[in-house]
């Protein structure tokens, strides 16, 4: 018997341990590692941003705009969907392809604050911004996890799902927000 059978085949509470356990270790590694490595702000790469608070904001802004797709798309998929009865086929692909694109997105942003501005808590926005990033992929680890564990609860991946898509507003209220209203883009 695989590793994998065994650990689908987990009883469910051991299931939602094993996610919590999962998400706990990402989340704990990433701050960790951005702890003891304070970055110099450098930008390694702006993928041609004018610099690298610009890309980090606009990157977070369309992972942000794919959080709506993905939430819509979970609705119409577990019949959620004020209107909507049964979801067209092509639903469950572009939750798929709108998740995965959104976690690309996050990627470079999370290289450049984990690599170049590492942990910070200079302000109460600051140190929220660092604590839900390191959450953020935590909660992605468990969510992937989530979905091959067999025997869990029904609403542990719409759960994580739903904490997912919280935990990415709160970094772009944190970050993304409030640098553009810092360069003029918007006023709150």
């Amino acid at each position: 018997m695989s590793t994998a059978t065994r650990a689908a085949d987990l009883p469910p509470q051991w299931g939602l341990a094993a996610l919590g356990a999962v998400g706990l270790a990402v989340a704990a590694a990433l701050a960790g590692y951005a702890q003891v490595h304070p970055g110099d702000g450098a930008a390694l790469t702006t993928l041609g941003f004018s610099g690298m608070l610009q890309m980090k904001s606009w990157l977070t802004t369309a992972a942000a705009a794919l959080v709506v797709v993905q939430l819509l798309s979970a609705l119409a998929m577990w019949g959620r969907l004020p209107g909507v009865t049964d979801a067209p086929g092509w639903v469950t692909g572009l939750h798929r392809w709108s998740g995965t694109v959104a976690f690309l997105l996050t990627l470079p942003v999370v290289f450049h604050c984990v690599w170049s501005l590492g942990f910070e808590d200079e302000s109460t926005r600051v140190l929220v911004h660092s604590v839900a990033g390191c959450v953020f992929y935590g909660v992605f680890a468990a969510k992937m996890l989530a979905l091959r564990l067999h025997r869990l609860p029904s609403a542990a991946v719409p759960v994580l799902g739903g904490l997912l898509a919280g935990v990415l507003v709160v970094l772009w209220f944190s970050s993304a927000l409030w640098f553009f209203g810092q360069s003029g883009y918007v006023s709150y």
